[in-house]
């Protein structure tokens, strides 16, 4: 008998009993065989859809201003769309910056043959040197030892390790010319009148270590690792709804504005390629210890990498500086002259360090991309990465002042206009300095070191801040501070204290999921990190709810859908005008905390302020998730803090520098190997398409992981192992009495009927038993199952996907049993919740009837309470689907489920037992709700 539902490819065999799985599997396994890059998925763009093609295209852009009105409406197109700038649209020329037929293939990168490793002697040289070197940072020392163990196992072939000492192998990493970017000092004093009793800080000279950062781009951009993940020209992109679409940087209109000045300024910039630079910088502390050895890097980035790529790293945010940070005596600290000092250095740096851009901002430069191709090549200066403290020191202003509006300090969400250097610099033409400061927040002792470059405005440069403005700022040193705060003086402070302590119960009493951070102790340690706060936002609604007044939950809901909005990767128009509502409802809410006295001040801090510029930041840069201080904060660990523990500690920055150098080098030489087919590359091949009696699936611990799959829609399937669980019996009805579940027979061959029935008006639910298929084969029983999906908003691989484990196990790390939940989906064609349901996986199972292995899951059911979200939380809520007073219980097949779903206990106001652990939450309460802050994806999802 044949399934109901045929795949749509003829050549596949397989069949399913819903449209949902049959949808599901030929997304996953069939489309997506024509591989498309991240922003082609998010557009639904065709990826024949060519750069040259579409350069042609004319549509008018009118830039995004919050005062102006809304351009009329244009006719819907029948498809995606992607306009490329029609001046600076990247056309190829020659080395010589003649143009060529883009038609006709790049020239060969390098002249060296396919077996040419130099400077290694051959691949083993290689991988030894860059295993070493990079991925175990082995101390030379333990490397002259390792050598000295290798030479021995192969001195009695009479042959030797691959390097003789540390220092050959070091030798043979310096003498890579690919990525080669040489580090630079200059020296700077304090050019004002010494006296003899002068503090020391005047007669210091203090050292600026630099790289030039013309040749680190020119390197970036001869990078054949970025090839596929670059746009070449600023681009407007609509969805199949004529919806703007932002995403990476060239979407962003920034691009495309300084793309029209450019143009402007002279025709004959016309076919060049625009080149976005993107700054960041941001002190960082290496002794733990001591906190007293602190460096100021300055990164630099491309804004025509993908932000996807930017975040994964690989070498697309580069150091090119470390700043001086002039230091002097505790009774200075307040100097005027000083702190004037230190803010003229910082600028002068700056504009020293990238003066070798100035000629290629205004005339291009001839540089090969990643595609091969040479272009003519100009640069911006497009946008600049710095937490609050620092974005005061770039703009000039004054502290509590934005840095981006007029605004006044005393109330930020008030009337103001933007800033920008030429009004900044009218204003210091009429105003006298205290003016400056006092009605304007304008330090007129700093000029802002983009006053040297052309079209440059540091005041428009500044880029959202996600980490420090939301999630460390207003989430943390705010909101969860605020909530302590009215606790105290809504119960006083021992009754507050016992509250908060069962709120760290609650927090330490959620269910587990993958990669969600355990607070086994609650809140209560010292030092916190931005990932601790992320890890907090996820269950932080859940525990306070019953707590405190149902308004200050809904504040708190409000802002995190506002801060999980405005981190999605790839965002809509109607995405900014969903993030534009939640920071209303945000900013209405938050008066519960004016009104029950915690903020009789009101709310103008510039931290919670700055998120008030999100949608326009949005619309000028893209998704702030690539251009966020957790990107350049990220780098610190690979740029400064690892080469700083891997020096001698004596005159450290020197070897830091080096070790940058040789890291780069190392990769420079990968990507390069890679290009010429020598080794694989970094990320994994598309995998292969699915077999149906193939069960696969990690084995590991890891509950979840970024990876580089290139599906366009994701999968659940059994965790591959070398045999099942032990322990369980293979016979059906020794297995149900082993599990306790004396329907699991019944269960299975109804499950059967509705696989192999292709009759509409029959369900297993109707027919008799012995109607249905008896199964005779064994059973094999598995502890989990991975799901792959596509979300490119977590922590995902640079293709956006991601890959997350589902467990069912009676014993998880020796804490008793773990069944997680997850959600299936009932019909496809409904939106968010309504679409899909959520159960708790018992078992994962499968066996096979006439040659066919079915992958199941024996599953409870919860029913939804309501019609809609739950109005204090904004989070659906759940209860265990019960009939007759038993659970109700299913076998899905996994083409059903989706992926994992967390549900958090609705606590209420009862107090939870102190030994309370979290392995009973999903038994112990009535009701949950559908966490939708566990990740990103869920919060696109569970709505």
């Amino acid at each position: 008998m044949m399934h109901r539902y045929p795949c749509h490819d003829p050549s596949c065999p397989r069949t399913f009993r819903s449209v949902h799985g049959q949808t599901n599997h030929y997304r996953t396994f069939h489309i997506n065989r024509n591989l498309r890059s991240q922003s082609q998925l998010a557009a639904g763009l065709d990826p024949a859809d060519e750069l040259q093609s579409e350069a042609q295209d004319n549509a008018t852009f009118v830039p995004y201003s919050p005062s102006a009105s809304p351009p009329p409406p244009s006719p819907l197109p029948l498809r995606a769309s992607k306009t490329l700038h029609p001046g600076l649209n990247a056309i190829p020329c020659d080395e010589n910056g003649q143009p060529v037929d883009p038609n006709l293939p790049p020239p060969p990168r390098t002249t060296p043959n396919n077996n040419d490793w130099a400077p290694y002697a051959d691949e083993v040289q290689f991988k030894t040197a860059d295993f070493l070197f990079r991925r175990v940072e082995m101390s030379a020392p333990n490397i002259d030892y390792l050598l000295e163990l290798w030479a021995l196992s192969l001195s009695t072939h009479d042959d030797t390790a691959p390097f003789a000492s540390y220092e050959d192998l070091y030798r043979s990493i310096d003498a890579t010319r690919l990525g080669d970017a040489p580090w630079k000092c200059f020296t700077t004093s304090y050019d004002g009148e010494v006296g003899p009793n002068d503090p020391s800080w005047k007669s210091a000279e203090y050292e600026v270590w630099y790289r030039d950062p013309d040749v680190v781009i020119s390197n970036m951009l001869d990078n054949p690792d970025f090839n596929g993940q670059f746009d070449y020209a600023p681009y407007i992109r609509r969805d199949k709804n004529g919806q703007r679409t932002w995403s990476d940087f060239m979407l962003g209109n920034y691009a495309w504005k300084h793309a029209d000045a450019i143009i402007e300024e002279n025709e004959e910039n016309r076919g060049a390629m625009y080149c976005p630079i993107i700054l960041g910088s941001d002190k960082t502390t290496v002794s733990v210890a001591t906190g007293h050895v602190e460096y100021h890097p300055l990164y630099l980035s491309i804004g025509g990498i993908s932000n996807t790529v930017r975040r994964a790293h690989r070498n697309a945010v580069v150091p090119i500086g470390f700043l001086a940070i002039p230091k002097s005596d505790r009774k200075y600290d307040n100097d005027v002259a000083l702190r004037k000092f230190k803010r003229q250095l910082y600028h002068a740096s700056l504009s020293t360090i990238l003066s070798t851009l100035r000629p290629g901002m205004t005339t291009p430069v001839v540089r090969r991309c990643p595609d091969g191709h040479f272009r003519r090549v100009i640069y911006d200066l497009a946008a600049y990465i710095a937490d609050y403290p620092e974005q005061v020191l770039l703009a000039g202003t004054v502290q509590n002042w934005c840095p981006k509006d007029t605004s006044l300090p005393d109330n930020l969400d008030g009337p103001g206009g933007r800033r920008s250097q030429r009004l900044t610099e009218h204003l210091m033409n009429t105003w006298s300095s205290q003016d400056l400061w006092n009605n304007y927040g304008i330090d007129d002792d700093v000029i802002p070191f983009t006053f040297d470059f052309p079209r440059a405005d540091i005041h428009e440069m500044l880029s959202p801040d996600i980490l420090h403005q939301l999630i460390k700022g207003t989430f943390k040193d705010h909101l969860v501070e605020w909530v302590g705060r009215y606790l105290v003086l809504e119960h006083g402070e021992a009754r507050a204290k016992e509250i908060l302590d069962d709120i760290d119960r609650r927090i330490a009493a959620v269910p587990a999921f993958p990669q969600l951070r355990r607070f086994p102790h609650g809140r209560r340690f010292k030092q916190w990190t931005g990932d601790d706060s992320k890890a907090l936002m996820k269950v932080y609604i859940a525990a306070i709810a019953g707590h405190v007044p149902e308004q200050m939950v809904q504040c708190i809901s409000a802002f995190m859908d506002a801060c999980y909005i405005a981190r999605r990767d790839d965002l809509s128009e109607a995405s900014i005008k969903q993030l534009e509502a939640a920071i209303r409802r945000f900013h209405e809410s938050r008066e519960i905390f004016r009104t029950t006295g915690v903020r009789p001040e009101g709310f103008s801090l510039p931290r919670q302020h700055a998120l008030s510029h999100y949608p326009d930041h949005i619309r000028q840069f893209g998704a702030p998730n690539g251009l966020c201080s957790s990107i350049t904060e990220s780098r610190h660990i690979t740029a400064v803090k690892k080469p700083w523990r891997r020096s001698n500690r004596y005159k450290a920055l020197g070897q830091m520098l080096l070790t940058n150098q040789r890291l780069d080098k190392l990769a420079a030489a990968r990507a390069d190997f890679v290009a010429r087919g020598m080794l694989a590359p970094d990320h994994a091949a598309a995998p292969l398409p699915f077999v149906a009696d193939t069960i696969e699936g990690g084995t590991g611990d890891a509950d979840a992981a970024a990876i580089d799959d290139e599906y366009v829609t994701g999968n659940v399937v059994l965790a591959r192992t070398r045999e099942p669980a032990k322990n369980y019996p293979r016979a059906l009805s020794d297995l149900a009495a082993a599990i306790v579940q004396p329907r699991l027979p019944e269960l299975m061959r109804r499950f059967l009927f509705d696989q192999l029935n292709d009759d509409e008006t029959l369900s297993s639910n109707t027919v008799p038993l012995d109607a249905c298929p008896v199964i005779s084969s064994e059973i094999s029983v598995y502890h989990s199952a991975t799901a792959t999906f596509y979300a490119p908003s977590d922590d995902s691989g640079i293709r956006g996907m991601r890959r997350e484990r589902i467990r069912s196990t009676p014993s998880w790390r020796g804490q008793g049993p773990r069944r997680d939940c997850a959600f299936v989906v009932k019909d496809d064609q409904q939106p968010g919740m309504k679409g899909m349901s959520v159960v708790r996986v018992q078992l994962f199972f499968s066996f096979k009837h006439d040659g066919v292995t079915y992958p199941c899951a024996l599953v409870e059911w919860f029913k939804t309470v309501g019609r809609g979200p739950d109005a204090e939380t904004s989070l659906w809520k759940v209860k265990p689907d019960v009939v007759r007073g038993e659970r109700e219980v299913s076998i899905l097949h996994l083409d059903t489920f989706l992926r994992g779903a967390h549900l958090l206990p609705v606590y209420g106001s009862r107090f939870l037992p102190i030994d309370f652990h979290f392995s009973f939450s999903l038994d112990a309460f009535e009701s949950f709700y559908v966490n939708r802050f566990a990740d990103h994806h869920s919060h696109e999802i569970c709505y």
